[in-house]
C-alpha cells in the first residue's frame, strides 16, 4: 500500500494535501463558489449537490487509497492555506500501469497557474510513488482551459475520443492527452 503523504510540495504556489474529514466545509465552499461552472465539465456536480455529498466523497477516499483505486488530494494555496480545488489519479490499471489524472479549480482562482502546478506535482507522484508508466488526461473538446493545462505540463494530445465524457447527462467528445516518465518519451 502507498503511504499517504502529509503533503506534496515543490515550494511553489500550491501544495497537495490528503483529504481529511476536517476539510469538508472548506471543500464544499469551493464547490459552492464554482457551482455555475463545474457542472459543464464535472458530472458529480449536479443541481442537488450538498455538503453531504462532499462529506461522503471525502470519507470514501481513504478506502479508495487503501485499495489502490484512487489517489485524491486537495489543491491548496501554499501561503493562504485556501482550498483551490481537488486533483487525483484514478482508473488505475495495475497490469499496464496507467491511470487517469483529473483536476478542477475554484472559479475565483482560475488562470493563476494552480491547475498546471498541481498537475505537475500529481504526475510526479504518479510516476515516482505509484510507478505508473503512463498518465492519461481526458479533456472534453470544449474545455480549452484544461487542454491548456495538459499542454503546459508536457502532455501529448493523442486523439479525439467520441462520446468519451458524460457532462450533465450529455455525452461529449474528448481529447486524450498522455504523460510518460521522462526517460520513456
Amino acid at each position: 500500500m502507498i503511504t499517504v503523504p502529509e503533503r506534496i510540495t515543490n515550494a511553489g504556489k500550491v501544495e497537495l494535501w490528503p483529504l481529511a474529514p476536517d476539510c469538508v466545509l472548506d471543500l464544499f465552499e469551493a464547490v459552492e463558489e464554482s457551482r455555475r461552472e463545474l457542472p459543464t465539465w464535472m458530472h458529480w456536480c449536479h443541481p442537488d449537490y450538498s455538503i453531504d455529498d462532499t462529506r461522503q466523497w471525502v470519507s470514501s477516499r481513504a478506502t479508495a487509497w487503501e485499495q489502490g483505486d484512487s489517489y485524491s488530494f486537495l489543491i491548496m494555496d501554499a501561503r493562504a492555506k485556501q482550498v483551490l480545488g481537488t486533483c487525483g489519479i484514478d482508473c488505475i490499471h495495475p497490469v499496464h500501469r496507467f491511470g487517469n489524472l483529473g483536476y478542477w479549480i475554484r472559479t475565483s482562482r482560475i488562470r493563476e497557474g494552480a491547475a498546471t502546478e498541481a498537475t505537475g506535482l500529481l504526475a510526479k507522484f504518479g510516476f515516482l510513488e505509484l510507478q505508473l508508466m503512463r498518465i492519461e488526461i481526458v479533456v472534453a473538446v470544449g474545455n480549452l482551459a484544461s487542454q491548456k493545462v495538459a499542454q503546459k505540463v508536457g502532455a501529448v494530445r493523442e486523439g479525439r475520443l467520441r462520446n468519451r465524457v458524460n457532462s450533465g447527462g450529455e455525452f461529449r467528445d474528448a481529447y486524450m492527452f498522455s504523460l510518460v516518465p521522462p526517460l520513456r518519451r
